[in-house]
């Protein structure tokens, strides 16, 4: 029987304290516990970006990271990523507005990855765009409409 654990997490600049088993996997606590459903559960093997998350403002695959591992950071899933108010983020408006968006099940990781290569690069080139997501697998869009969003945001 496993021991549960209580972690304290900031998620969309939310505090949650969730009861965790050692060995429970973010993607799990924050899909199941926390009912925050965007991150999604893909391979299970950190092949495809699908369950990318920020952890202090870095990517993250949360398949391969256990909850405790993360025990008092600051965590942002796609649903923390437009503003307050509900209106859309810049880069999820530039998805939309480049037709970036098919299947929508590797929207979140993408989404993530990109606010992340534009927070340490607000202008990158098409191949720094793709090299960023290189670990993210769209298997709908064939990338040139997601490349294209996140270069449009650039500054």
């Amino acid at each position: 029987m496993m021991t549960k654990r209580r972690v304290t997490l900031t998620v969309n600049g939310e505090h949650v304290e969730p009861l965790v088993e050692a060995n429970a996997l973010l993607v799990n606590v924050l899909r199941e516990e926390l009912q925050l459903t965007g991150t999604k559960y893909c391979c299970g093997t950190g092949q495809c970006g699908g369950c990318t998350v920020l952890v202090n403002g870095e990517p993250i695959l949360s398949c391969l990271t256990l909850a405790v591992a993360v025990d008092g950071a600051d965590i942002l899933t796609i649903e923390g990523v437009a503003k307050p108010d509900g209106s859309l983020d810049p880069i999820q408006e530039a998805f939309l507005d480049h037709g970036a968006v098919q299947c929508g099940f590797c929207t979140p990781g993408m989404i993530l990855m990109a606010k992340d290569l534009l927070a340490h690069d607000p202008s990158p080139s098409e191949e720094r765009i793709r090299e960023h997501l290189r670990g993210n697998l769209c298997r709908c869009t064939g990338y040139h409409r997601i490349v294209k969003a996140i270069g449009s945001c650039g500054q």
